[in-house]
């Protein structure tokens, strides 16, 4: 099995993502367990639309719940790390993409809820590519149809 990424998250998408899985391992578990065991009463499983939705919701909660706890337990939290001129993971970058200048966070997507970046994985194809890049440094990714991207990084900003 591989080794589990280390994410880097601030305090505050920390507590938030925190406050997230308590919320649905404790209440959010028993609600929808309520919510199956009403659905069942109601009689014949085969066509009870009810039941099967409940169960549905209760799965996607259940795969949220070991991803967050997944996460979190491999979360390196604190600030931000400084803009160096480097791409690091945590730093918002400003590229040239096939032609087209671009700006997003290279990180989680979690921790920029709320904010109108795009981010990018630092295990995306893009993401791997421009890891350890200086400021107007190119290379090239694969996309998935085969073709290679070529993107050169403008600029590496501290996220706030």
């Amino acid at each position: 099995m591989a080794e589990p990424t280390k994410t880097w998250l601030t305090q505050e998408a920390y507590d938030r993502l925190q406050a997230e899985l308590d919320e649905l391992s404790g209440p959010g578990r028993k609600d929808i367990a309520a919510r199956i065991e009403a659905a069942r009463e109601e009689g014949d499983l085969k066509e009870n639309g009810g039941y099967h939705a409940a169960k549905d919701e209760q799965g996607k909660m259940e795969a949220r719940i070991r991803d967050l706890t997944e996460l979190l337990k491999h979360a390196t939290v604190g600030e931000a790390p400084k803009a160096s001129g480097v791409v690091v993971v945590g730093t918002v970058i400003t590229a040239e993409i096939f032609g087209d200048e671009e700006r997003f966070l290279l990180g989680n997507r979690n921790l920029a809820d709320g904010s109108d970046l795009d981010v990018y994985s630092a295990e995306s194809p893009l993401g791997a590519a421009i890891l350890g890049l200086k400021i107007g440094e190119e290379t090239s990714y694969e996309a998935p149809n085969g073709k290679a991207i070529p993107v050169k990084v403008l600029a590496v900003e501290n996220y706030a």
